[in-house]
């Protein structure tokens, strides 16, 4: 009589489970803002800048969930999400992956859009111990900068190992960047310079010495191309972004020290959208201004918060193809995504 009362009980539990799990669930909509989305700047002015929404963990992809995982999940429980600890820097492949580079979980996080997958890279036999930056380049290699190991990981286009940058040049690097003909530009912070690598991985120049002056740098941090080929530099404790001519020349700075608009308390990521509009993140104001391509301001979007459009300590920002504006939110332990709004919407 027990083992009839086991099998029943089993058996009425797995028909629990069947029901709960239905067919299984198919893949969610993700990016797709709601109707009532925070834009900016706000009405009257036409729109520019639409938040889309964040990932914190790979259920963010929102993946299908077929009949026997949805069992599996009713018996059991969900697997536990993989979640970003301290992201630092974003980028994409153009296409549909989104590469995070997380300092607080040493890996690199691959989100990937199409497919809804999700892995997780490390460098083999020498895991990352604070990966900080990350680039790719038009081949499909991704390019991670870690900091405590003074050296930029290389990572060919399915995820396998491809070298290391350091040439011995590398004290402190920091972010980095593929300029349009294939070189790679390190922003190296602890000796205050760019330091420029072929598309073979070999050392080929560096600029810039500690000071104030133009072509001058004070722990700079983060870098950017336009589609001129200029060069933006985040110095963040000459509190302003370089500007550089596509022959390295430098002409101009954008912003200076103070607390309001226009001005930097801690500049960190910077990124160029379609348009030539620098956008960079300052950590200490949580926000990012915007410029136009003479470093006038144009906006200011953001506020210290954990909301849509907030921020606590963000640093990394990226813009890809379709004018998304990928932005590390560290300290929210977050990567949040924005549409920028090449026409226009509103008034």
């Amino acid at each position: 009589m027990k083992r009839v009362r086991t099998i029943g009980a089993t058996v009425a539990v797995l028909g629990l489970a069947i029901a709960l799990a239905g067919c299984g669930t198919p893949a969610g909509a993700i990016l797709t803002p709601a109707s009532d989305a925070p834009v900016w700047p706000a009405a009257p002015d036409p729109a520019r800048i639409r938040y889309l929404g964040e990932f914190r963990t790979d259920q963010d992809l929102k993946p299908a969930r077929g009949t026997f995982q949805a069992i599996g999940d009713s018996l059991f429980g969900d697997d536990t999400p993989t979640a970003m600890i301290s992201p630092m820097a974003v980028c994409t492949d153009g296409a549909s992956r989104v590469f995070v580079a997380d300092s607080g979980a040493r890996v690199l996080h691959v989100f990937n859009l199409e497919t809804r997958g999700y892995t997780t890279w490390n460098p083999g036999q020498t895991p990352f111990l604070c990966p900080v930056g990350v680039a790719c380049d038009a081949a499909g290699r991704v390019f991670v900068s870690d900091s405590a190991q003074a050296c930029v990981f290389v990572f060919a286009p399915d995820g396998s190992p491809a070298g290391r940058l350091d040439g011995g040049a590398l004290k402190r690097p920091c972010g980095v960047a593929v300029s349009p003909d294939g070189r790679v530009f390190v922003v190296d912070v602890g000796a205050h310079q760019i330091v420029i690598f072929s598309p073979a991985g070999e050392a080929v120049g560096r600029f810039g010495e500690r000071g104030a002056d133009l072509g001058q740098f004070n722990y700079p941090t983060n870098i950017a191309f336009d589609h001129q080929g200029r060069l933006y530099v985040s110095d963040s404790l000459n509190f302003r972004v370089q500007v550089f001519s596509a022959d390295l020349t430098p002409f101009r700075q954008i912003g200076s020290k103070g607390d309001l608009p226009g001005y930097f308390s801690q500049p960190k990521g910077v990124a160029v959208d379609a348009d030539d509009h620098v956008y960079v993140v300052d950590a200490n104001f949580e926000a990012v201004q915007l410029f136009d391509s003479q470093g006038g301001l144009l906006m200011s979007m953001g506020s210290e918060g954990q909301g849509p459009g907030q921020f606590w300590l963000p640093a990394g920002i990226h813009i890809d193809p379709k004018g998304r504006v990928w932005i590390a939110d560290s300290y929210n332990r977050r990567v949040q995504v924005f549409q920028y709004l090449r026409e226009g919407v509103g008034p």
